[in-house]
């Protein structure tokens, strides 16, 4: 999936972390990631933990798509910080799924925004197929 994913790849957002409904994911705050009052763009952050969600909600090798999510932002993040995600399933129910993804600033741990999205798993798709 990280392969093909060129907008993640772009921004030079790493996944530093996957396994059964979870992810960790990475990315530094350049300076065209920054709004008019010097503050990270939201829809950066947004993009962030959307990105951990999708490879949380993608780890069971079922192709699963977001079909709802939500961002609070908690705090400012400015040019150079180090941000990651962690994305940790709530539920699974059908092929539905609740995550919760916490976004923090590496250096001082403190919250910059909290995400929670909803999964949808496609039928007969599975990531190995879904490849070619």
């Amino acid at each position: 999936m990280y392969e093909r994913d060129l907008a993640v790849r772009h921004l030079g957002i790493e996944i530093t972390d996957i396994g059964p409904g979870l992810a960790r994911a990475r990315m530094t705050i350049a300076p065209e990631m920054v709004n008019g009052h010097d503050v990270a763009h939201g829809g950066y952050l947004f993009l962030l933990a959307d990105t951990a969600f999708a490879y949380a909600c993608n780890s069971y090798d079922t192709v699963a798509v977001a079909a709802a999510a939500e961002v609070v932002f908690v705090a400012p993040a400015h040019t150079g910080d180090l941000l990651e995600a962690h994305a940790a399933e709530r539920t699974r129910y059908g092929r539905n799924g609740i995550y919760d993804v916490t976004v923090r600033r590496v250096e001082d741990e403190s919250v910059i925004a909290e995400f929670r999205g909803s999964s949808r798993s496609l039928r007969d798709r599975v990531i190995a197929e879904d490849t070619e």
